[in-house]
């Protein structure tokens, strides 16, 4: 069975990835506005009517904003587990959504949409209970992990083997502190254990799951105002080539964009 991966868009300004098999399609994240999201998937010649499910990791605005819209429109099923759901954030942005739109799941219970498994991981970040997400069809898995201040070892062993996984490489510390704009209280918040991966962080969490069988990385959420691409490649391929890695042979990096849809990855 294939399955098919790609991010729409990935950033601090906002995050949609897409995850299809020939049976089913679903959305992980909906953080910019619903009729952004269907111009995307209309890039990769996909009717947002056709998406089977919006799956949530937490509910930040930059994963949340376009889900109600999407769903209510469209008649799509929302899935977040229970805490998130009682937030005042879903409330306020996501809105009212139909009782037969509402689907709750348990963090670390794999549950099914069509023939896609779905296995909600629990990362440390600063919400109420946020997820990491690994995806299944068949023998092949995908994961998009974001939006943590760093990977415990169960995480990892959480992801081992996958497929492809969008990995969080969201800062460069130097840049983050050096940053007159922001205040002390944001510097911490983005540098500590319930922050955002940098672009190091990044690198030393692939080296790990490099040894459980993972050959292929999106670099992703990278910040607008402490990262660039080409810093985020450049840094995790040194961090990985010190590890003992070849990136482009031992392990392929990508990147997604905030500014445009990512690459189309098919796995068979």
């Amino acid at each position: 069975m294939k399955i098919d991966f790609c991010s729409l868009t990935s950033g601090s300004n906002g995050n949609v990835t897409y995850v299809a098999t020939d049976n089913t399609r679903v959305l992980v994240d909906a953080g910019v506005p619903g009729r952004t999201i269907s111009n995307k998937l209309a890039q990769i010649d996909v009717l947002p009517e056709t998406i089977d499910a919006i799956l949530i990791t937490h509910e930040h605005s930059d994963h949340i904003v376009g889900a109600g819209v999407l769903a209510r429109k469209h008649r799509i099923p929302i899935y977040a587990n229970e805490a998130t759901w009682q937030t005042a954030a879903m409330r306020r942005l996501v809105g009212d959504i139909p009782p037969h739109l509402r689907r709750v799941f348990e963090t670390e219970n794999e549950f099914y949409i069509g023939d896609l498994g779905v296995l909600p991981i629990p990362i440390p970040h600063d919400t109420v209970e946020p997820v990491a997400f690994r995806i299944y069809a068949g023998k092949r898995s995908v994961a998009v992990a974001t939006d943590m201040g760093r990977v415990p070892g169960k995480v990892v062993k959480a992801l081992a083997g996958t497929d492809l996984i969008l990995l969080e490489s969201n800062h460069d510390p130097d840049m983050v502190m050096h940053n007159l704009r922001y205040p002390e209280y944001l510097k911490k918040r983005i540098l500590g254990s319930r922050g955002h991966l940098s672009n190091i962080t990044c690198a030393q969490a692939l080296g790990q799951l490099y040894e459980t069988g993972v050959k292929r990385a999106l670099l992703g959420h990278l910040s607008q105002d402490n990262n660039t691409p080409e810093l985020a490649l450049k840094t995790v391929g040194d961090a990985l080539f010190g590890l003992g890695l070849k990136p482009g042979v031992d392990i392929h990096l990508d990147m997604t964009w905030r500014d445009r849809v990512g690459g189309l990855y098919t796995l068979e």
